[in-house]
């Protein structure tokens, strides 16, 4: 469980809502959408495929078919930002922080 003072914020009609711990800080959580595009590797082996994203260390898989190669990459990469989130949030936890959301433009 994160900070007790963690609260979600959204963003409607362009306003961002959280909420001050009480000088630890604004922590809040941003709903951006954003269309992020990462390079998926998928290499045939007897077995099946195995499978990485190039941006992402810690992204990797396998799969006996390209598509369930696929569809295990897609969790992997899900399974690989939650657990960053919840690592950062421990070790900043009753440090003074400022988050916000960060578009990344096409590339």
């Amino acid at each position: 469980m994160g900070h007790p003072c963690h609260q979600t914020a959204h963003l409607i009609d362009g306003t961002i809502r959280g909420v001050n711990c009480g000088g630890i800080g604004l922590i809040i959580t941003y709903f951006v959408n954003m269309n992020l595009k990462f390079t998926a590797v998928f290499r045939r082996f007897p077995e099946g495929y195995a499978a990485f994203v190039e941006e992402l260390p810690g992204a990797n898989t396998q799969g006996a078919t390209l598509e369930e190669a696929r569809a295990n990459l897609l969790e992997a990469v899900s399974m690989v930002l939650e657990a960053n989130r919840q690592m950062a949030e421990e070790e900043l936890q009753g440090h003074e922080v400022i988050r916000e959301p960060l578009a990344l433009g096409p590339a």
